[in-house]
Order: structure tokens, then C-alpha cells, then sequence
């Protein structure tokens, strides 16, 4: 059972680095499981479909944001190296073993095939992501911490509250499982009163780690205070795992009569998150909230494409691909502005370009494939989903959705412009500047350069993979 000896294996390296207290053996145990993630992926592609531990499938959605997620995690293991560099060794030790937990939880999340089974590792994440959160030991990090533990613990509460009455609904239909599939045969023939309460507890307590309104403040504040390596793997990993848990939801209701009525509430949080981040994205003083803000307008628009259908189906995923190595990359690079300015307040940045070149090349274009300007790939998903909303005469949407994308567009673009050429407003805060080396910025080109390769050419077995992941929602 490979998916088993992953999970033993991830479990003694975690719990041995924190036995040991060994930088160098931290390191390579880190490594090692970075590999062996990176095997495990490979193993599940040549086994597709597949089921193990009859709790986990390696079916074509997982797999595609688990490849995402350990691609990522090997420039984000890198950075968090650079990051801990000068950090004691218990703060060194309990890092590394929080981030292999995390990715661990994250991958069982990924491919568990049941509503209880998925409940279980994302709730596991909230453990994980605490520690990372806390690592710092300041008293933001203490607050930001708990308001986490707080908030993704009420979510994930109310998301039980939803399995509660979603098995309700399964009383003398013979079926006892909590699977997908047997979600999807007992909703298509449920009462619709059940199936909307068990849908509105499930959707606001998983919006918790996809970062929608009403739960989003959580990811916000802890995107603000985490390492940026972490800050990567929230916005990236953690977005994704709540997506994931949502949509399969959202799949195995599509059957349902209440098919229409989940649209409209998609829809309606959706305007709502891109309204909440192009507000606060106007007034944002700290450039870790204002990237936390962006991921909370990508996955408004997500909501949105999700809720049109259609088309709307593939921009939705191929956005949250793109999205993934963009905000990765933006992320990792405010790491190094930290390090260089000694600051990550706006009004005290500036002059990047002229401190570290590299870097701020890397924020520029990471800025515009954020943005969704071309030659960023996510200006095709993003022209996807407003040819969607013509197609389905949501005129009023679009007109909101555009107004507020433009807003979002002159928060960020303005922010970023002033970091990278301007004059910090507040010489007096000004401190020495720091050293990068522009090797550093090797992994950020990479991933930039892959979402603005899609951008012109989308290669058949991405297309392939996404097309077939939404098959079997209505057309």
C-alpha cells in the first residue's frame, strides 16, 4: 500500500525531527520527504483511478493539485531554509516538522473520496498551519494564530453540522457510507430543504481554507504574519485543498434540484469576495495583506466561474493552476523584499529596482500575471469566465465583475510601481539595506515564465486532464 507507507513514513520523519533536534539531519529528513512526495505523485499517475485504504482515490482533480503541491513545496523548502538560517534550533526543528504535517494532511485531503475522510485532514491542516503561523513568537503571530485556530475551528464545525444533515437525508435508502458517489445517488432524489441546510454548513465551513466570503479574514491575517514560504503554501496549497473539498461537494449535488439555488449562492459570494478584496486592496499599507486580499479576489472569480457553468467549469481550474505558481512566486519575492527593504510596510518601501534588480523584475511580472494582463496566462481564464457570464446574459455580474476588477488592477498595480521605483514616503524608517543573491530569484522566473507559456499554448493533456476532472457536471 503505497498511499499507507507515505503516510507512516511522513509521520516518523515528522515526529524524528522534533525527537532529534538535529539541523542537519532536520534538513535532510526534509529533503528526503520531499522526494519522497514527489514519488508518491508519480506512483498515483501510473495508477489513475485507483483506490486505497477504501478512503482514498487517485482520481484526475487530485492528482493535478497534488502535483501542484509538490512542485511547489521543493522551492518553498528552499526558502524556508534561507528563511530559518539564523532561527534556533527548536524554532528550526518545529517548523520543518509542521510543514512535512502539512503537506502530508494536504495530500490526504486531496484524494480522500468521502465527506468525513476529508473533514478529518482538513481539520488536521488548522493543527499544521498553527505552528507555522506562531513561528515568529510575536504577539501579531500569537493573535493571528489563535483567531486561525478559532475561526477554522467554527468552520470546520459548522462544515460537520452539514455532514450531519447531508447523512440525514440517507436514513432508508440502504446507503451508509459518506462516499461521493453515494452523496451524489442519495442527493438526486433527497428533500431539497435537507440538501440546501447541509449545503450552506458545508460550503461557509470549507470557504474557511478556500478563503471566500464570509470566512476569509482568517487567511488574511495569517498570510500577514506567516513566513512568506508559509504564506506560499496558504494561498496556494491550503486555497486549492478547500476548492477541492467544496467542489466535490458542488459534483455530487449537481444531480440535485437544488442545482440552480447553489449556483446563485456561488455567484453571490463570488461578487461579494471580489467587492471585500478590491475594497480593502484600495487602502492595503502592508504588502502581504494586499497579495492575502488578491487571493481572496481569484477566488471570487473562482466562485463566480463555478456558479455560471458551462465554460466557466474550466476557467475556474485552470485559474487555480495559474493562480498557484503566481502566488507562490510572489510570495517567495516578498520574502527576499523583506530581507532587502527590512520592512514589508508600503509607505517605507521603495526604490526596489535599484536594490536588487532581480527581485524586482520578478515582482513586476509576477504583478501582471496576478493581474491578468497579458502575455499572463490568467488573462485567459479570466476572459473565459466574463465570456461565461455574456453567454449567460448575466449582464449586471459582469459589469460589477469588471468595475472591480479594474479597481484591483490600480490598487496593486500602483503599490507595486511604488515599491519598485519610487522614494519610500518615510525616509526617516529607512534601514541599511540587505543582500539578496539573484539566484535566489531562479524559482520565482520558473514558475512566471510556466503561467506565461499557458497563456499562448495550453498543452492537450492540461486540457485533457481539467475537461475530464468536469465531465461529469452538467454541460
Amino acid at each position: 500500500m503505497a498511499l499507507l507507507s507515505f503516510f507512516i513514513l511522513s509521520a516518523i520523519m515528522s515526529i524524528s525531527i522534533v525527537i532529534f533536534k538535529n539541523r542537519i539531519l532536520t534538513k535532510i529528513l526534509t529533503v528526503a520527504f520531499a522526494i519522497i512526495h514527489l514519488s508518491f505523485v508519480a506512483y498515483c499517475w501510473t495508477n489513475l483511478n485507483k483506490t486505497e485504504l477504501d478512503y482514498f482515490t487517485y482520481d484526475r482533480l487530485g492528482l493535478l493539485f497534488l502535483s501542484i503541491l509538490s512542485v511547489i513545496s521543493i522551492p518553498a523548502i528552499y526558502h524556508s531554509f534561507i528563511y530559518l538560517k539564523n532561527e534556533d534550533i527548536r524554532k528550526f526543528t518545529i517548523y520543518n516538522a509542521a510543514y512535512i504535517a502539512l503537506i502530508t494532511f494536504m495530500s490526504g485531503a486531496y484524494l480522500a473520496n468521502g465527506m468525513a475522510v476529508i473533514w478529518i485532514f482538513v481539520e488536521a491542516t488548522t493543527l499544521a498551519v498553527a505552528a507555522l503561523i506562531y513561528h515568529d513568537r510575536t504577539e501579531l503571530a500569537l493573535e493571528a494564530t489563535w483567531k486561525y485556530i478559532f475561526i477554522c475551528s467554527v468552520g470546520i464545525a459548522l462544515a460537520y453540522i452539514g455532514i450531519l444533515f447531508l447523512s440525514m437525508t440517507m436514513n432508508g435508502t440502504g446507503i451508509n457510507d459518506l462516499s461521493f458517489n453515494s452523496v451524489a445517488v442519495v442527493a438526486a432524489s433527497a428533500k431539497p430543504l435537507y440538501l440546501k441546510i447541509a449545503f450552506m454548513f458545508i460550503f461557509i465551513g470549507f470557504s474557511t481554507k478556500m478563503e471566500l466570503f464570509p470566512m476569509h479574514t482568517v487567511g488574511i491575517d495569517a498570510n500577514s504574519v506567516a513566513p512568506s514560504p508559509v504564506g506560499a503554501l496558504i494561498s496556494t496549497g491550503l486555497i486549492n485543498m478547500g476548492f477541492i473539498a467544496l467542489f466535490r461537494i458542488y459534483i455530487s449535488f449537481s444531480g440535485s434540484p437544488i442545482f440552480q439555488w447553489m449556483n446563485h449562492i456561488l455567484i453571490i459570494v463570488g461578487v461579494l469576495s471580489v467587492l471585500v478584496a478590491a475594497g480593502y486592496m484600495l487602502k492595503a499599507k502592508y504588502v502581504k495583506r494586499m497579495l492575502a486580499y488578491s487571493s481572496l479576489e481569484n477566488m471570487g472569480l473562482v466562485a463566480i466561474a463555478i456558479g455560471i457553468g458551462g465554460i466557466g467549469y474550466y476557467a475556474a481550474i485552470f485559474l487555480l493552476v495559474l493562480h498557484s505558481f503566481t502566488k507562490s512566486s510572489l510570495f517567495f519575492q516578498i520574502g527576499q523584499l523583506s530581507r532587502v527593504m527590512n520592512t514589508l510596510k508600503l509607505d517605507d518601501c521603495g526604490r526596489y529596482m535599484k536594490l536588487h534588480p532581480a527581485g524586482a523584475l520578478v515582482l513586476i511580472t509576477g504583478m501582471l500575471c496576478i493581474l491578468a494582463i497579458p502575455p499572463s496566462g490568467l488573462f485567459i481564464s479570466e476572459f473565459l469566465i466574463l465570456k461565461a457570464l455574456v453567454f449567460k446574459e448575466q449582464w449586471f455580474v459582469l459589469i460589477v465583475t469588471v468595475l472591480l476588477l479594474c479597481c484591483v488592477i490600480y490598487a496593486m498595480s500602483t503599490r507595486i510601481m511604488h515599491i519598485t521605483f519610487s522614494d519610500s514616503r518615510n525616509p526617516d524608517q529607512c534601514h541599511i539595506p540587505g543582500k539578496v543573491n539573484p539566484v535566489e530569484t531562479v524559482s520565482q522566473f520558473i514558475f512566471l515564465g510556466l503561467v506565461i507559456i499557458l497563456c499562448f499554448y495550453q498543452p492537450p493533456f492540461l486540457v485533457d486532464l481539467i475537461n475530464q476532472s468536469i465531465s461529469f457536471l452538467p454541460k
